[in-house]
């Protein structure tokens, strides 16, 4: 029976993944067998695309299992916190047991003592047997336990002498004495590479890492020293070379050691166990304790002074700290930072101020604010963390809204700001960065524009959304927003200023930026006049070197004037000419055309009126009034190098006809080109310009006196 397309493709992928999973897989002969059994590139694209499927159902297959290992994750942590806390019940009930026997312990030997006093033989006897030091034939065990304690603090003390830098670090306390010690290699977490040889001090409630110092033997210098309660004990899994290793956890970082044989190993993370199960039990029987409420203070002796005031003896007030939830506080911060749970973390600890916001400061509040203020500091170092540069920009402003409101909660709104700001800084010079310059400058200023402002505007109404409550926090904003307007505006000069743009091209591009500018109007910010004031030097370099142009342009038509009207030869040609000067402003320019197709002007006036307009036009379109003199001064130049032509041509003419012909052209320029460029430029910028007035009127001169010889300038 034949077989359908579906189970023909279902073949050849089982093949196909028995082929990559055999062990003797070789992607290169696999690739070149391949390459010789295909008939062409169609059998390749199919066998590429049977790959590709075979690669998407892997992936799928990996997501499915990696999620469901998450969730047996989640529920084997669950189940082994309920048995840690079994535990520490069962450990609670031996010591009572053990405090139970202590006591009978004790009852008998007070009945001892009062039997040695009646009968001194029998305790002289008794005292000998009992004394480690006086019966040398004592167990072993017994001689340690009566001398345990000072013992254990003496060796502490001689060993800690040892280490330089631990002193003031370490302060002595009666009750820190020495559980174990012994030399350690550190190895790189990542690498696997030995970093250096150390020696671990563990104490009953801290681990002390000192490092060898290779000059001076049998003495180390501090290096690090760790809490218990915040401290993992995780074995590593023997792998040749690296065997005897075991993992320090202390959050956010690891260390990794080796021991020296497994059977020291061993007792490591035996000891360590040990000693942080008893740390927790003692410090939950001291807790208990010191939470039975104390005898009232007594009463004040009574005054005979009838004139002095009752003062009414406050009674200290007891903090109950023995609440299974406080108890539990630091463990389920620790849980809440594993998992990510920044709300519930923030949530327990405004619970816990809550609760302590009218209680008295007593020492157990102390302690207890401590340990917690030590999970703070890791949480905001995780929340830091989110915001940092270095996560992933994607997601928008929106994907910081998380870390930046539980830095807030937590009453760091300051760095949460500043976070933020530089998260946005960093997102938006990416953004920039990815852009492809486009042939055309216009385009690629358009997409400039649009992913800079769209991003600066997101910004803003994400900042306002996370800092409604703290205004202080927004002068800091403006301050991040002149700064990247500062990067956009690098990055739109090196475009459009640096690669010698027209005028006219930059001019629509300077546009564009403005528009985009005042979208920014709508959340009520206003950064037009820092646009203008960084620009602004590039606008000027711009408007002199086009100025330039025209002047060396108008100087080389000047040198080759003859003099002569113009012969457009086609009607179509002069209906051209006179829609162009109509589009500049000079609507009288018909009384100038003669019969057929002839202007009763010079070329070099045409060329030059066309061009002069064409520059007042672009430049309006970047005028702001830190430009006005730029712009005022550079017309004035233009304009002047073909009133001086004119009038030198006027005065050293002598054929009649054609000095006839140049005071047309002068009548021309002088009615009629530069009243329409006065006009337009009082239009674009709002107010008069008294030199283009100035220069107007000095052509009375010429028009009162044509022969004279004075120049006009």
């Amino acid at each position: 029976m034949a077989l359908s397309l579906g189970e023909v493709a279902a073949v050849g992928g089982s093949r196909l993944r028995r082929q990559l999973e055999s062990g003797s897989y070789a992607a290169d002969a696999y690739v070149k067998v391949l390459s010789q059994q295909s008939d062409g590139d169609r059998d390749l694209q199919e066998h590429r695309q049977r790959i590709q499927a075979l690669s998407e159902e892997t992936a799928q297959s990996l997501k499915r299992n990696v999620y469901q290992n998450y969730r047996q994750f989640i529920e084997t942590a669950r189940e082994i916190s309920y048995l840690e806390s079994e535990m520490y019940q069962l450990s609670h009930i031996l010591t009572e047991q053990k405090g139970i026997m202590e006591a009978v312990t004790q009852a008998l030997l007070q009945q001892a003592s009062t039997a040695d006093r009646d009968d001194p033989a029998l305790g002289g006897a008794r005292r000998v047997a009992t004394d480690p030091h006086a019966n040398p034939f004592l167990p072993l065990s017994a001689k340690d336990a009566a001398a345990n304690e000072e013992g254990r603090q003496r060796t502490l003390t001689t060993l800690l002498e040892k280490v330089e830098g631990c002193r003031d670090l370490l302060p002595e306390s009666p009750g820190k004495y020495l559980v174990y010690n012994g030399d350690l290699v550190e190895y790189d977490a990542d690498h696997m590479v030995q970093v250096q040889r150390v020696h671990a001090f563990l104490m009953n409630d801290c681990l002390l890492v000192a490092a060898w110092l290779p000059n001076r033997r049998g003495t180390y210098r501090y290096d690090a020293l760790y809490p218990l309660d915040g401290l993992a004990v995780v074995n590593v899994k023997d792998n040749p070379p690296m065997k005897d290793m075991f993992k320090l956890l202390m959050f956010p970082e690891s260390r990794i050691f080796q021991a020296e044989n497994a059977k020291i190993k061993k007792e490591w993370l035996e000891v360590l166990e040990e000693t942080k199960r008893n740390r927790v039990l003692s410090e939950k029987r001291r807790l208990e304790q010191e939470a039975p409420a104390r005898a009232p203070p007594p009463a004040p002796p009574e005054t005979t002074n009838p004139f002095e005031e009752e003062e009414a003896t406050p009674e200290e007030e007891i903090v109950d700290l023995s609440l299974e939830w406080i108890q539990e506080l630091p463990e389920d911060l620790d849980v809440c930072i594993a998992q990510r749970d920044f709300e519930g973390a923030v949530d327990l600890l405004d619970k816990l101020n809550e609760y302590l916001g009218d209680k008295p400061v007593t020492q157990l509040v102390r302690e207890l604010r401590a340990k917690v203020d030590e999970r703070i500091r890791q949480l905001t170092d995780v929340l830091v963390f989110e915001l940092s540069p270095d996560r992933s920009l994607r997601g928008g402003p929106r994907a910081t809204r998380r870390a930046v409101s539980q830095l807030i909660r937590l009453g760091q709104s300051t760095k949460a700001c500043e976070l933020f700001l530089r998260n946005r800084e960093a997102a938006v010079h990416t953004a920039i960065r990815q852009l492809r310059i486009e042939g055309a400058t216009l385009l690629y200023i358009h997409k400039l524009c649009h992913v800079f402002f769209t991003s600066l505007l997101e910004t803003a109404r994400e900042f306002e959304t996370d800092f409604a409550g703290n205004s202080g926090c927004y002068s800091a904003f403006v301050v991040w927003a002149r700064s990247a307007m500062r990067m956009f505006v690098d990055a739109f000069s090196k475009q459009v200023f640096d690669s010698k743009e027209s005028l006219s091209t930059a001019a629509e591009c300077v546009k564009v930026a403005k528009e985009h500018c005042k979208q920014l109007s709508e959340i009520g910010l206003d950064l037009t006049f820092i646009i203008h004031a960084l620009l602004v030097k590039d606008i000027k370099g711009a408007l002199q070197s086009y100025k330039d142009i025209i002047i060396e342009a108008t100087k080389h038509r000047n040198s080759e004037e003859m003099w002569r009207r113009m012969n457009l030869m086609t009607p179509e040609a002069l209906g051209k000419l006179r829609e162009e000067m109509r589009s500049c402003g000079v609507t009288s320019f018909d009384q100038y055309t003669g019969d057929d197709c002839w202007v009763n002007l010079s070329y070099t006036v045409v060329a030059f009126t066309k061009q002069t307009m064409a520059f007042l036009e672009e430049a309006l379109k970047l005028y702001f009034p830190e430009l006005h003199m730029v712009l005022l001064e550079s017309l004035v130049e233009i304009i002047l190098v073909a009133v001086q032509h004119v009038d030198y041509s006027l005065r050293c003419e002598q054929d009649p006809e054609k000095k006839a012909f140049i005071r047309q052209n002068a009548s021309f320029l002088y009615e009629t080109v530069l009243p329409v460029v006065e006009k337009r430029f009082e239009e674009g910028v709002g107010k008069p310009a008294k030199q283009l007035q100035d220069l107007r009127n000095a052509s009375r001169l010429m028009r009162i006196n044509p022969e004279s010889t004075t120049s006009v300038v």
